[in-house]
């Protein structure tokens, strides 16, 4: 299954509660801090509500 890079670049300052609370269950919660999460429709749902707030890149696949 692809997996997706995903880095908080944004401040959650000023933010909705329910857009932290999305970030928290994706584990960020800081600027600088990245996950590596499954490429499903879940997590595809989550990032739309902070896509402002993060980066997203494909996790390469390294030898």
């Amino acid at each position: 299954m692809a997996e997706l890079v995903i880095r908080q670049v944004r401040s959650a300052n000023g933010s909705s509660p329910r857009q932290r609370d999305t970030l928290r269950t994706l584990r960020l919660g800081r600027i600088g801090k990245s996950v590596t999460r499954a490429d499903d429709e879940h997590t595809r749902g989550l990032l739309r509500k902070v896509e402002h707030l993060v980066a997203v890149e494909a996790a390469g696949r390294g030898s």
